[in-house]
């Protein structure tokens, strides 16, 4: 009998770089949306759990697509996923909508979020209605959500941006790209001999929790600088990190003193995001009855 997941697994191609992006859908996304890309001195493959990255880089997008506007930078972020060969991208944000909704497949609900005419704050509310309608509640999570525990369901008003432009503005225009595999809805389009990029939802919260690592207080609202709560927190999150990702001590300055925690997340995005997908059993994922249509948190 042919085992399943090895079955899936032999069919990645071996990854060179691992990305985590802790994305933001706000009209000035490149000031809170960062970019941590992480190498290791072996090709990746599913099965390596616990490899040491090395932090490579660590940016705002804004910095790396020479603006904060949000059109110009989600415009870098497909670009850079597109052509960034034999890459395996953690995004924090959902990739895809609960099956109650009722709007059809993976590629369908792409198609809905780019006819829905309106701003994210009413498709939240649109999506609530129609919850409403559908099974007497204002919200449902998928059920990734409730197995790994994230903070909101995918239209909660606290996510919605980060949905609606995740989903419309980066996903759509990737779905179809041939250099591209989105998990868990593109399995088919494995290759090992391709120089595909891979790209999962990720929820640095949900790896936090996993850890055992605080998961609250490490961030800072409205610009302000940490507080002795943020930055006691954070040390305890890079010290969890340690034996997992060397950082040089200008970049651990840099994700002490980043006031939002958005640094810190798009590193949690990067490492949580790969371990969840190189323990995931693939043959599983793939052939599940829900995960395909409305996605999956690798954390």
């Amino acid at each position: 009998m042919v085992n399943a997941p090895n079955r899936f697994e032999t069919r990645f191609p071996p990854f060179k770089t691992v990305v985590g992006v802790d994305f933001s859908g706000a009209a000035q996304a490149g000031k809170t949306a960062w970019c941590a890309e992480l190498s290791c001195t072996r090709r990746l493959k599913p099965g390596h759990t616990t490899p040491k990255f090395r932090l490579d880089s660590l940016n705002r997008l804004g910095k790396l697509a020479g603006s904060d506007d949000r059109d110009q930078v989600l415009a870098y972020l497909v670009d850079r996923i597109s052509s960034q060969e034999q890459t395996f991208w953690s995004c924090d944000f959902p990739f895809g909508l609960p099956i109650e909704l009722g709007l059809g497949r993976w590629k369908q609900q792409l198609a809905y979020l780019n006819q829905f005419d309106g701003t994210a704050k009413e498709l939240g509310r649109a999506l609530v209605r129609r919850t409403q309608q559908r099974v007497g509640a204002l919200h449902v999570r998928r059920r990734t959500d409730r197995e790994t525990q994230t903070p909101f369901d995918c239209y909660h008003y606290r996510i919605i941006y980060q949905t609606f432009h995740g989903m419309r503005d980066v996903l759509l225009p990737l779905a179809d790209h041939p250099h591209v595999c989105v998990l868990p809805f593109q399995y088919g389009r494995l290759d090992p001999d391709s120089t595909l990029a891979v790209m999962v939802e990720a929820c640095p919260a949900s790896t936090l929790k996993r850890w055992g690592l605080p998961h609250q207080r490490y961030k800072q609202s409205g610009g302000r600088p940490p507080e002795p709560i943020h930055r006691s927190q954070r040390r305890k999150i890079l010290s969890g990190l340690r034996p997992l990702v060397d950082i040089s001590e200008h970049r651990r300055r840099v994700l002490m003193n980043d006031p939002g925690g958005d640094a810190l997340d798009a590193v949690l995005a990067a490492v949580g995001g790969w371990q969840g997908f190189a323990r995931a059993d693939h043959g599983a994922v793939a052939t599940d009855d829900r995960y395909p249509i409305e996605g999956r948190v690798f954390c």
